[in-house]
Parts: structure tokens; C-alpha cells; sequence
């Protein structure tokens, strides 16, 4: 735990430090920003579509073992083979007994949160099969040997810069190619990976319950690629990205678009139901979607903390949130970052190595402010913090502290006690945790009652 947390701290002291990389934070974010306000408005009503897929969204997920099941039957009516894996390791294995299987030495990947989650690059690499990230961002980052640091844009902290430098690096580029012409250079080099590979992976945006299959989004059409050229399509994808009814992606795929990137509608937007089906000629021979708890049903079984489950992975939060636009993705350490990873992260890989991330947080919320779900995420934080303390996650000096603090308040004469600067040494000199890594606490030199004496003279 305090490994975990040291390392958190110190990461996030050196890169709120980094005014370059506030910058071209800023500046990105700033970008996303002006469009998400044009994309609103396609809706006469945002606020209630956003009510509505929150609804929708319940519905799936407080009936999720029923849904569940009747993706899987529709899904395995059509030939694909579901697999259900309640661990990453699980996950795994799975995967590698389908590459034994298929004698697999090269898999192109398409953007998925999950197995990053995972880690399967690394798992795949321990095997000897070369994994290749397909979707731009992503490839970058792994040319760079860097996680995502965004959920939506995986190298949003890069400049185009940045981008030339590292391909002139990795790829023998010029060091001057604008980005129109890294994209070109990107796309020759993945062309060749997606007729070679053996074996093509993706995640899904939806599970759709009543037609058994994968929504999957993107903007570049990796996905559709990964899909279709390889003989074999894996597809992993979390429990929870499950949703009643095709219909309802009328309502998902341009609240995703909207507060995902500011777009109407992403340019690619795919239902896949299954392998290719007699008569067809395009798709691959094989399908597998793996159905992926890792942790989620830890979520699921606290009334409090499942709304969390309703996440669509648009990224808003993370772009809203002022600590994740000082700090940045990589500080966090983990798959999902910002708010909405500061609030699943800890139940998915224990709440010991992760609460910290649940106190890395104004409590603006921002977060809950721009989520097209809306989902209570400020709210949520502060139910972390609350299961760690019952969970025995805060020290006796904690505990002790917080109690006088509470008798405190609840006593004008206590809180009246002693002068401002009394009450900021005590605080600020005597409680050096709270000062260690934020700046001194300034109480005022009147107490409230001796302020409004002298305005109203009682």
C-alpha cells in the first residue's frame, strides 16, 4: 500500500511541476472543449438524454445476469464461442490456448481499455507473439514503450513533435514530417500487420443484449480491420458494457461521440453478431468473446458503488477533472485514470494498494457535472474513502485527529478557543501530514463570532 501510494505522490509531484506538459494538456483539452460544446447540439434536450441512457444503463445493469445470458445464447446461436473468465488471468489463459490453437504468431489489437487492463501485449510477448496496436495513439505509445495516458486519446500528452521525434527514432522517418504524413507512415506499417496476422483483437463500446452482439466505435477503422482480415476475432470485453436493446444505441452512439470527442456521430460505428455466416464473404472464420469480471462484481454487489458499472468510457471525466489536467494518465499507474478510475480502480484491485487514488480529488464535482451518464462521481470518491476508513484503511494518528477535529466544530467555545496563529501552528506544525504535500492552512486571525460583534455590535 504505501509503495503503491509513494509512488502515486511522487509521479504526480514531478508532473504538476512540468509546465510543458500542463501546456500541451491545456492546449488539448482546451481543443476538446470547444468542440464538445458544438456536438451538444445535435440534442434539443441533453439533459434528458442523458437521463434516459443513465436509465437505460440501470436497467442493464440491475438485471445484468439476465442480459448476460441472453447475449450469450444469441451470440453462440450464430457460431461464436463465449467465454466467460471471472479473473485477468483467466482472461489469459484463454487467449493463449486460442493462439496454441491457431499456431498464432502475430495479433493486431485495435484500442481496448480491457486488455490494458489485462496486460496482454506483455502476456503475448512473454509467449513469443508479436502484439500490434493498430488504433494511431495507441501504436505510438507503444512504439514509445508507453501505457495510454488517456482513455480516449492515448498520447494526448505528445505534441505532433513529439510524435516526429519518436517515429524518426523507432521508424528512420524524417524528423519534419507533418502529421498528415506520420499518419500515412503509420498506415503502411500497420497495412502489412492486418493480412499478416493470425489473429485479430478488439474490445466492444456495448454488448447488446436482445440481438447477441458487439457495438465497437472508432474514428480510423483499425477495429473493422482487426476484425475482419485475420482468420480468428477475439473480442474481450468487460461485463458491463452491456446494454437491453439495439435500439438503444440511437441514444449511446451520439452521447459517446459528443462527449468522447465532440463529434455528432464517430466516423465507424460497427455491430458485429457473430464469425462470417454461410453465404458471406467477408469476416472471420472464428469469433470469441470473452466476458471479462475482473473485480466488477465487487461493484455490482455494493448498491452504493455500482452506479460506477454505468461508465460508457467516453473520457469526459478525466478531461473535466483539474487533478488529472495537472498530474496527467501515467501517475495514476493504473488502466483507468482520472475520476472515474479514481472510483472503480480500488474496488478492481483492492482497496489496500489503491484508496489513495479516491483522496486525489478537490471534490469539485466536475466530473459529475460533464458524465453523459451521470453518474454521482465525486459522490462515489467520497464512499471510497469512507469503506477504507471502516475497512481499518487510517492510521490511530488519523483517527485521533479527525475525532478532535469533529468535537471542534461541533463546539463554539472550542472553536473559539486560542488565536489564528495559534490554531495554524497547530495545524500546520503539530499535523504534518496534512502539510507534507499541501500548503499551509491560514485561519483567519477573528473567529466568526468576534467578526460579526463588530458588524452588528451584539
Amino acid at each position: 500500500m504505501q509503495n503503491t501510494a509513494a509512488s502515486f505522490i511522487a509521479k504526480s509531484t514531478i508532473k504538476s511541476a512540468d509546465l510543458e506538459h500542463r501546456r500541451k494538456i491545456n492546449f488539448n483539452i482546451g481543443k476538446y472543449n470547444a468542440v464538445v460544446v458544438q456536438g451538444k447540439k445535435q440534442f434539443s434536450n441533453v439533459m434528458l438524454a442523458r437521463e434516459r441512457a443513465k436509465n437505460a444503463k440501470w436497467r442493464a445493469i440491475e438485471n445484468l445476469d439476465v442480459y448476460l445470458e441472453q447475449f450469450e445464447k444469441q451470440m453462440t446461436s450464430r457460431g461464436a464461442k463465449v467465454i466467460w473468465a471471472e479473473t485477468a488471468e483467466q482472461a489469459l489463459e484463454e487467449i493463449g490456448k486460442i493462439c496454441d490453437a491457431k499456431k498464432c504468431r502475430t495479433v493486431v489489437k485495435s484500442k481496448s481499455m480491457v486488455t490494458e487492463e489485462i496486460h496482454l501485449n506483455h502476456y503475448l510477448e512473454t509467449r513469443g507473439i508479436e502484439s500490434v496496436e493498430t488504433d494511431l495513439g495507441e501504436y505510438i505509445q507503444q512504439l514509445d514503450g508507453e501505457p495510454p495516458y488517456h482513455i480516449v486519446t492515448p498520447a494526448m500528452h505528445k505534441s505532433k513533435e513529439d510524435v516526429a521525434k519518436l517515429f524518426a527514432e523507432k521508424l528512420g522517418t524524417s524528423p519534419n514530417l507533418t502529421p498528415e504524413q506520420l499518419t500515412l507512415v503509420a498506415r503502411q506499417k500497420l497495412r502489412e500487420k492486418y493480412t499478416a496476422a493470425e489473429i485479430g483483437v478488439t474490445g466492444a463500446n456495448f454488448m447488446i443484449a436482445d440481438i447477441g452482439g458487439i457495438a465497437i466505435t472508432e474514428n480510423e477503422g483499425n477495429a473493422r480491420l482487426s476484425c475482419a482480415f485475420p482468420k480468428t476475432h477475439i473480442a474481450i470485453v468487460g461485463i458491463e458494457k452491456m446494454i437491453p436493446a439495439m435500439a438503444d444505441l440511437d441514444l449511446f452512439w451520439p452521447l459517446l461521440a459528443t462527449f468522447g470527442t465532440g463529434q455528432r456521430v464517430t466516423v465507424y460505428n460497427t455491430i458485429v453478431t457473430g464469425p462470417k455466416q454461410p453465404g458471406e464473404t467477408d469476416g472471420p472464420e472464428e469469433m470469441y468473446v470473452i466476458l471479462l469480471d475482473n473485480g466488477r462484481t465487487n461493484l455490482l454487489a455494493n448498491p452504493k458503488t455500482r452506479e460506477a458499472l454505468y461508465c460508457i468510457r467516453c473520457g469526459a471525466c478525466l478531461n473535466a477533472c483539474p487533478v488529472y489536467k495537472n498530474i496527467g494518465g501515467h501517475a495514476y499507474e493504473t488502466a483507468y485514470s482520472g475520476p472515474i478510475g479514481s472510483v472503480i480502480t480500488p474496488h478492481l484491485k483492492g482497496m489496500d494498494d489503491y484508496k489513495h487514488l479516491s483522496y486525489a480529488s478537490s471534490l469539485c464535482g466536475n466530473c459529475t457535472e460533464v458524465c453523459p451518464v451521470r453518474i454521482n462521481l465525486h459522490e462515489l470518491l467520497l464512499e471510497n474513502r469512507h469503506e477504507s476508513v471502516m475497512e481499518g484503511g487510517s492510521s490511530l494518528a488519523e483517527r485521533v485527529a479527525w475525532k478532535a477535529w469533529k468535537q471542534a466544530s461541533l463546539n463554539r467555545g472550542m472553536m473559539n478557543m486560542g488565536s489564528g496563529k495559534q490554531k495554524n501552528w497547530v495545524v500546520n506544525k503539530v499535523f504534518k501530514g496534512w502539510t507534507q504535500h499541501r500548503a499551509d492552512l491560514n485561519f483567519s486571525q477573528k473567529t466568526f463570532n468576534e467578526m460579526w460583534r463588530e458588524q452588528h455590535g451584539e
